[in-house]
C-alpha cells in the first residue's frame, strides 16, 4: 500500500463466515474484490489514489487471504457479498471485481441491481472459457512471463495461504463458471479493463464482454496481462477514476 494511507482491519460476521476487510480513506463506497488465489494486497499499488476520492473497502474472499481456512463456493460467493454490503450499511456501492472477483460482481450486480452504482470489471471471468484442468494449468504457466518481478512474492504467499484444498476447488468451479445469461440483467454502468497481454483469460473475452454487457465501455491496457492494475496501476488508477467520477465513458 501506499505508505501515507493506513487501512483500518475489520471483519464482520455473516451467518456462519466471518468476511476479513480494509477500509480507508472518504467518500462514496467502493469495494475491490480479488481474484483467484488473491487478497486485498493486490490492489497496493491503487488503493492510495482510489483512497483519495473513494471510501475504499477491500476484501478478502472467503477462502483466501486473511478469510482462509473457510470453504469457498463460488455459487454462494455474491449473496455472500451482497449480505455484507448490507450488514456494514455501503450500498449502493462501487464495485470492482478482478478475475474470479468479476464473476462475482457480476452475478451481485444482476441479482441484486440497488446495490450497486458502477461496476469495473478487470479481466473478469464473466464469459465461459471452456477449458480443461490441464489447458488452464498451462495458460497460467503462460501468464507467468507477463508477471512483474515485485509480485512474485505476493502471488506465492497468497497461493500458499489459501491451500491446495481451496485452490483445486476454486479452479474446479471457476472452469464450470457460467454467467453470461445474466449479463443482460445488469443495470449499472460498467467499465471493462483488460491487459493486452492477458494469457489466462485473451483480451478477445474482454470486447466480447462489451458486446454483451449493456452500458460498457472497454479499456485495453497496453502491455500488460491479466493482473493490469499491478503491471500497469498509473493507467489502471487514471482509467477507473475518470470512469467513477464521470458515470461512464462512452470511448476510453
Amino acid at each position: 500500500m501506499g505508505n501515507n494511507i493506513q487501512a483500518e482491519s475489520r471483519k464482520t460476521k455473516i451467518g456462519s463466515k466471518t468476511i476479513h476487510y480494509e477500509v480507508s480513506g472518504s467518500g462514496e463506497p467502493l469495494v475491490l474484490i480479488h481474484g483467484l488465489s488473491g487478497s486485498t494486497r493486490w490492489w497496493r499499488k491503487n488503493i492510495e489514489v482510489l483512497s483519495q476520492s473513494y471510501r475504499v473497502h477491500l476484501v478478502d474472499m472467503v477462502g483466501f487471504g486473511r478469510a482462509r481456512g473457510q470453504q469457498f463456493i463460488l455459487k454462494e460467493a455474491a449473496d455472500l457479498l451482497a449480505d455484507w454490503i448490507l450488514a456494514i450499511d455501503i450500498c449502493p456501492a462501487n464495485l470492482i471485481g478482478h478475475s474470479m472477483g468479476g464473476y462475482v460482481t457480476v452475478e451481485l450486480a444482476a441479482k441484486y441491481p440497488q446495490l450497486v452504482d458502477h461496476l469495473v470489471l478487470v479481466d473478469a471471468l464473466a464469459l465461459p472459457i471452456g477449458r480443461s484442468l490441464f489447458r488452464n494449468t498451462f495458460a497460467l504457466m503462460q501468464a507467468i512471463r507477463f508477471v512483474p518481478f515485485d509480485f512474485y512474492p505476493v502471488l506465492v504467499t497468497d497461493t500458499l495461504r489459501a491451500g491446495p484444498a481451496t485452490m483445486v476447488r476454486a479452479i474446479r468451479e471457476v472452469l464450470g463458471a457460467d454467467i453470461s445469461q445474466n449479463l443482460k440483467l445488469v443495470k449499472a454502468p460498467s467499465l471493462i479493463v483488460w491487459g493486452e497481454h492477458d494469457t489466462v483469460l485473451p483480451v478477445k473475452l474482454g470486447y466480447d464482454l462489451h458486446n454483451e454487457l449493456p452500458q460498457s465501455s472497454l479499456e485495453v491496457i497496453k502491455r500488460a496481462g491479466h493482473i493490469p492494475m499491478w503491471d500497469r496501476p498509473d493507467h489502471f488508477n487514471q482509467a477507473v477514476c475518470e470512469f467513477l467520477c464521470n458515470g461512464s465513458k462512452e470511448d476510453l
